[in-house]
């Protein structure tokens, strides 16, 4: 029974995570607590091996469809790890239930924003088959002439770092910070941002572990392979769905588990504040 809730779990995981480029370090600590029976210090390594590993398959498939832009990806990631080292060290004078009150305010934030956007904008349709966005041309070139783009640049840096700090402070994964920051500071559409985040995930998952291994509780490691790997084929299916349907409907859908994360979080944390 146990391995079958983590073969269910894995599928909506690496479907979240495929798809929406988040969600899946969401969902990976409450399914290895409350499904699979662990701690919650084991939850918080495992899920970094499941989210990882997940992040870095969807990552290959997303980028075979042309939906990333490794090169941001990439210096995105890197960045954050800086303000995720900042951001953890800050989290551990804060009481728990703050870290989660601020979570749910932040996710209410990020999915107010996001609504606000949508309905800005209106239903615009399928935008699959725009063009490249500008953003995937260099920031700074050296050759055959130096040349940097510095408020884009300047943009990066404070997009990357903000995120990087909030990752470490609350102590989530990234995709549900990643994307909207993808989506409205640097004004990339939803499929790429999608898929660019699980380049973000896969480095910042990475570090986080590094820093983990040999420390603290470590997780039975049978559920946790089994969520690992029925999550990754999840994700190569997730990221198939986001080159193949329409970036409107995606957008909602995470505009929709982005307030209803928030809302679930506040419910819990508040009270316990009170």
């Amino acid at each position: 029974m146990t391995l079958l809730l983590a073969v269910a779990a894995g599928a909506l995981i690496g479907l979240s995570l495929g798809a929406l480029g988040g969600g899946g370090s969401i969902l990976a600590v409450p399914v290895l607590v409350y499904l699979l029976g662990q701690s919650a210090p084991q939850a918080t390594t495992g899920s970094l091996v499941v989210v990882g590993v997940t992040s870095l398959i969807g990552a290959f498939a997303a980028h075979r469809a042309g939906n990333v832009l490794l090169g941001r990806g990439l210096v995105f990631g890197l960045i954050a790890i800086g303000g995720a080292v900042v951001g953890a060290a800050a989290s551990d004078r804060v009481p728990e239930n703050v870290l989660l009150a601020a979570f749910a305010a932040l996710m209410l934030l990020i999915g107010g924003m996001l609504a606000w956007r949508q309905l800005r904008h209106g239903r615009g349709g399928d935008h699959r088959h725009t063009a490249r966005p500008a953003l995937d041309d260099p920031i700074i070139t050296f050759s055959p002439k130096f040349a940097c783009q510095c408020p884009r640049a300047l943009k990066v840096l404070v997009t990357a770092t903000v995120v990087g700090a909030l990752t470490g402070f609350l102590g989530v994964g990234g995709g549900f910070l990643v994307v909207p920051a993808l989506l409205i500071a640097l004004a990339l559409p939803m499929e790429y941002a999608a898929g660019t985040s699980l380049v973000v995930i896969t480095i910042t998952s990475a570090a986080a572990l590094a820093v983990r291994a040999g420390s603290g509780a470590q997780p039975d490691w049978i559920p946790v392979a089994v969520l690992t790997a029925t999550s990754a084929a999840a994700a190569v299916a997730g990221a198939r769905l986001a080159d193949r349907v329409d970036t409107d409907w995606l957008r909602t859908v995470f505009t929709v588990l982005v307030l209803g994360v928030a809302v679930y979080t506040a419910a819990q944390a508040v009270p316990a504040l009170l």
